[in-house]
């Protein structure tokens, strides 16, 4: 391994004395990703509560959570527990209004249906003085504490390219309450690379978004989406994200590539291929590229990052951790706070209003000549 790349952070600290966690929720994202989670960590998990009990009943006896609550209320009064909310968009404001006043929550993305939603759940949280954090986990994912390392430490010099790439096959199906929803793919996935995006890159000026159905989801409002984020120079910022590839595993690909005046980084989503099951896990970067090209000298080795997890369900300690480290006085940040939040719902609504809106026009060209006219 080129030496440079030793020793790149891939896991944010646990809390010095966790805390006993209570779930609201017993959906997949609950039993696939929180509870292994917390598992690996060693925390607690001591309550539960979903409006369909013998879900909440199954999870609990598989996982060993001791109490099954009949009701928020029921829930909310746990001692000393930090809130782990997991339920529909629209249900997180009247969960939070059940919590006790200066209580610790995280909250499952999207923080609402809307950008008024989300405000209103800030609201919310700031009139109860709940220490509440979003859980965007794509940031704390292995691959991505170590992509922002690597940043931090200049190794990949100024930033120029990031790109964003999917030719997959997401399971829709799974999620039926997103047939509901006006809008599909920007607030239920592409939200978690606006967000990640922000966190390494700062705020973009703008964006210019387009999302698309497709015919094998005619329930669905939308299943593809092309995103350009406007930074000021010389960054330059796209997503492509296509989940309805249906030619083969061969030819799909999930993957994140930023390029700076110094190195690159290559990102491979391996949980997006063959999703649930996923493959694995890719980090690789380059140092000095640009430098030896300009020498003329033979271009730098890549070098495969060993990964110490995966998105998920590792990437979900992180973000409880930094939560529980933060309500301990440990973490200076509460870095998805819903105030940082709630700066991703308006970059997901700006490229809500971007879709609905539609490009810029060509002028009119009647009195140019026909294409058959061109080539008579």
């Amino acid at each position: 391994m080129d030496s440079r790349f030793e020793g790149l952070r891939q896991r944010w600290p646990l809390p010095a004395r966790p805390r006993p966690i209570a779930i609201v929720g017993a959906g997949a994202i609950v039993r696939d990703a929180h509870l292994p989670a917390y598992r690996l960590a060693g925390f607690e998990v001591v309550a539960i509560h979903d409006r369909d009990r013998a879900k909440a009943r199954a999870l609990a006896d598989a996982h060993g959570i001791a109490t099954v609550c009949d009701s928020l209320d029921e829930l909310a009064a746990t001692p000393d527990a930090v809130f782990d909310i997991a339920v529909v968009p629209e249900a997180n404001a009247d969960v939070l209004a059940h919590l006790p006043p200066g209580a610790a929550v995280l909250i499952q993305k999207p923080m609402g249906r809307s950008l008024a939603e989300a405000r209103a759940i800030v609201e919310v949280c700031e009139r109860r003085s709940l220490s509440a954090a979003v859980n965007f986990q794509l940031r704390f994912s292995p691959m991505m504490l170590a992509l922002r390392d690597a940043l931090e430490r200049g190794l990949l010099g100024e930033v120029l390219d990031v790109e964003v790439r999917l030719a997959c096959r997401t399971p829709w199906e799974l999620w039926p309450f997103m047939s509901n929803l006006a809008q599909v793919e920007v607030p239920m996935h592409s939200i978690h690379y606006l967000d990640l995006i922000r966190s390494l890159f700062g705020e973009p000026r703008s964006a210019l978004s387009r999302s698309v159905a497709h015919p094998d989801y005619p329930a669905l409002r939308d299943a593809r989406t092309s995103t350009i984020l406007d930074f000021d120079a010389p960054i330059r910022c796209c997503l492509s994200l296509n989940h309805t590839y249906r030619f083969g595993p061969d030819g799909e690909s999930a993957t994140i590539r930023v390029e700076g005046t110094r190195g690159a980084a290559e990102v491979g989503l391996g949980l997006l291929l063959n999703y649930p099951n996923g493959e694995p896990e890719t980090l690789r970067l380059v140092a000095d590229a640009a430098a030896r090209h300009a020498a003329n000298a033979s271009p730098s080795a890549w070098t495969a990052i060993p990964l110490e997890g995966r998105w998920f369900p590792h990437a979900f300690i992180g973000t409880m951790s930094n939560l529980q480290r933060f309500a301990a006085g440990e973490d200076p940040v509460l870095h998805t706070s819903v105030r940082d939040a709630l700066r991703t719902m308006a970059l997901v609504d700006a490229c809500a209003r971007s879709s609905a809106q539609g490009g810029v026009r060509p002028e009119h060209t009647g009195d140019l000549p026909s294409r058959s006219e061109q080539h008579a």
